[in-house]
C-alpha cells in the first residue's frame, strides 16, 4: 500500500485524492447546467469535467510543451462510491468461483457401519463419510458459484475517468519512445525513467494509445521491474490506476482518454434543448 508523502504525493486506492477529505490542489472543473429554468424541479448535480495541462517531456527528459487532458467526473460528494463500486465490481467479476467440495453424500465409502454401536466405549457413527470422521463430507464447504455482479456501463466508464482525474497532478505526458530501443536493455530504460522524474522503486503505470501496441524491445526492457505496469485501451483498468504512484501517457493516449472519457458540451446542450421541447409540449397540452 503506498503511503502519502508531502515531496512525492501518492494515487493509490487508499491516498488517492478522491478518497482525501480536503485534496491539497483542485483542478480547474466545468460545471454544466442546463440553460432553461425550471422552477418546480429540484437542482440536478451534473457531471463535471476536469480541465487539467499535463507537460510533455521528450525521451531525453526535457519539455517541449503541454497538452490538456479533460476528463468526465463524478461530483465530490458521490466520487468516492462510484470509484469504490467500480473496483469492488472488478474485483468480484474477476473471482473464477471454481472452489468446490464434497459433502458427505459424494464422498466415496459408507454404507457399513464402522464399528457396533455398543461395548466399544466410543461415540457412535453410522457411516464413514460423516464430517467427523478423516476424509469425511465438507460442512456447509464451498461449491461452484457465479460471482460477477452488474455495473452499468456509463457507471464503469465514469469510475475510471474520475480515477485518472484525480490523479492528473502526478501525471506526465511522454513522446513516443517505443522506437528508442534497439534491444532489451532494462537499465537504459531505468535512465529513461529518471530523466523523466520517476523513481523504479514507485509504481508507475505506463499508458500508450488505440491502435498502439507495446513494443517487444520496450516490454522485454520493463519485465523485470515489478513496479511497471505496461498497459494498452484494451488492458486499462482501475485498480491499475489506483495503485499507481505515477501515470505516464503517451500522446495517442491522451487523445484516446478525451475521446473516449471527454464530456461534450454541445451534446449536453442538444439534449437540454430536447428536454425543453418536451416540457413546452407537455405544458401545452
Amino acid at each position: 500500500m503506498a503511503t502519502l508523502s508531502a515531496s512525492s504525493p501518492s494515487i493509490s486506492f487508499f491516498s488517492s485524492s478522491i478518497f482525501l477529505s480536503a485534496p491539497t490542489q483542485t483542478p480547474k472543473s466545468l460545471t454544466l447546467k442546463p440553460h432553461f429554468q425550471t422552477p418546480n424541479l429540484k437542482t440536478l448535480t451534473l457531471i463535471r469535467s476536469q480541465l487539467s495541462t499535463l507537460p510533455i517531456l521528450s525521451f531525453i527528459g526535457e519539455k517541449t510543451g503541454e497538452t490538456f487532458l479533460s476528463l468526465k467526473s463524478a461530483p465530490p460528494e458521490t466520487a468516492k462510491a462510484v470509484v469504490h463500486r467500480g473496483i469492488i465490481t472488478d474485483q468480484t467479476n474477476a473471482r473464477r468461483g471454481t472452489a468446490s467440495t464434497l459433502t458427505r453424500g459424494e464422498v466415496r465409502g459408507g454404507g457399513i457401519k464402522p464399528y457396533p454401536q455398543k461395548k466399544t466405549g466410543r461415540a457412535r457413527q453410522g457411516s464413514k463419510r460423516t464430517p467427523l470422521r478423516p476424509g469425511g463430507g465438507v460442512i456447509f464447504g464451498p461449491k461452484p458459484k457465479d460471482w460477477s455482479i452488474k455495473i452499468n456501463r456509463k457507471e464503469k466508464q465514469l469510475a475510471l475517468s474520475t480515477a485518472i482525474s484525480s490523479a492528473l497532478l502526478n501525471t506526465i505526458v511522454v513522446d513516443d519512445f517505443a522506437d528508442r530501443f534497439d534491444k532489451p536493455k532494462t537499465k537504459e530504460f531505468i535512465l529513461a525513467m529518471k530523466r523523466w522524474g520517476l523513481d523504479p522503486s514507485e509504481k508507475s503505470t505506463f499508458l500508450f494509445g488505440e491502435g498502439e501496441e507495446v513494443p517487444e524491445n520496450l516490454r522485454l526492457s520493463s519485465r523485470n521491474i515489478s513496479t511497471i505496469k505496461m498497459l494498452t485501451p484494451r488492458t486499462l483498468n482501475l485498480f491499475d490506476v489506483l495503485n499507481a504512484d505515477k501515470l505516464v501517457f503517451t500522446r495517442a493516449a491522451v487523445d484516446y482518454l478525451n475521446r473516449m472519457y471527454g464530456l461534450s458540451v454541445e451534446g449536453e446542450e442538444e439534449q437540454f434543448e430536447g428536454d425543453e421541447e418536451d416540457e413546452s409540449s407537455v405544458a401545452d397540452e
